[in-house]
């Protein structure tokens, strides 16, 4: 049976509720007992910026800074996509504490051993 699970989020401040989603969608699999990665592209990488989780939450009142600081204290591991945050200008010293930079290379890698949720 696959263990491991990676949630692939593409939204962020964009959308909050997709985003609080992904989020959320992590902590329940740590929760249940999968090695989770959470892997942000696109507009998701706000996520992994320090200081953009404070006002985002879900409209079923899940909240997003909440989640994610369950996700951190639990070491799940929180990708942000190289080129997306580069073209945002973030940088690996503005990610919040227990996230990193990632390339596409390694999210095709840790996919292909784990079942992949997409949002």
């Amino acid at each position: 049976m696959n263990n491991n699970v990676v949630i692939v989020a593409s939204c962020g401040t964009d959308n909050p509720n997709r985003a609080t989603r992904a989020i959320h969608l992590a902590t329940v699999a740590h929760k249940e007992g999968k090695n989770v990665t959470l892997f942000l592209l696109d507009e998701a990488v706000y996520l992994a910026k320090e200081g953009l989780l404070d006002y985002l939450h879900a409209a079923t009142g899940d909240v997003a800074d909440d989640l994610m600081t369950y996700l951190q204290a639990h070491e799940v591991p929180i990708l942000a996509c190289t080129p997306c945050a580069k073209a945002r200008k973030i940088t690996e010293e503005d990610l919040i504490e227990g996230a990193r930079m990632a390339t596409a290379a390694e999210l095709i890698n840790i996919s292909c051993e784990a079942t992949v949720i997409s949002l």
